[in-house]
């Protein structure tokens, strides 16, 4: 397990995150196995080129997400997967490439079957005045986008994004709010996936908008649930 990792000393970011970043790659790739034991300071701090003040930290920041446990004379050791918080954004983020996108996105758009038509159905008896006003803006918005001559990915992503964390924040409901503001690192790329072409699903949209600006909750449940099958979104069905 040696000479795993490259120098990172002329990297512009801050050392300790990169390196962090590059033993969770290593981990979520499976190059340093669950259970295993990372090489020890001074050989990771040569192969990095960086101090063991920065190396420390790093170890730090991944024992936090449940990545790395270390141990008084056994060493740093891999955690189980089981333990790894899928959710938290920047390791969402360090996962980028190394999973197939396909296979990503299929876990994706399951973890969305289970808490986003529920989630509009909230938002439909609970939204606030001000809430239904800033979706039907929000909407608005992505009519103007899709209907413009030129299609305009990145317009599309971020008004998308938008619509969908709004319902998580008009929920009423305080534990779906973390919800919306994490599944936004994992919707970025789902979005420009699933929008190429200009598949925008707009009647989809607005089939859920309508129905939580009409507050009926069975509807926009409803709504929601056609939204999510993996035929709306350029996937192949699983078998």
């Amino acid at each position: 397990m040696s000479n795993e990792f490259s120098s990172i000393s002329g990297s512009k970011r801050s050392l300790h995150v990169q390196v962090a970043r590059e033993i969770a790659r290593g981990i979520l790739s499976g190059k340093l196995p669950q259970g295993s034991i990372i090489p020890g300071e001074m050989a990771l701090c040569e192969q990095f080129g960086v101090s063991r003040t920065a190396l420390r930290e790093a170890v730090k920041l991944l024992t936090s997400k449940s990545l790395l446990e270390s141990r008084p004379k056994i060493g740093t050791r891999v955690v189980h997967r089981s333990n790894w918080n899928f959710l938290d954004p920047q390791l969402i983020e360090w996962m980028d490439g190394i999973i197939d996108s396909e296979t990503f996105y299929h876990q994706f758009l399951g973890l969305r079957r289970a808490i986003e038509p529920e989630a509009c159905a909230l938002a439909a008896k609970f939204a606030s005045v001000e809430q239904r006003i800033e979706l039907s803006e929000t909407f608005q918005k992505m009519c103007d986008v899709s209907e413009a001559e030129e299609f305009d990915q990145e317009a599309w992503t971020e008004i998308d994004m938008k619509f969908h964390n709004l319902i998580f924040n008009s929920t009423g409901n305080d534990f779906y709010l973390p919800f919306g503001n994490i599944l936004m690192t994992m919707y970025k790329n789902f979005i420009v996936h699933s929008s190429q072409k200009g598949d925008l699903c707009l009647q989809e949209h607005r089939n859920i908008y309508e129905a939580i600006m009409a507050g009926n909750a069975d509807k926009a449940r409803t709504c929601s649930a056609n939204h999510l099958q993996e035929s709306k979104h350029r996937l192949p069905p699983l078998i």
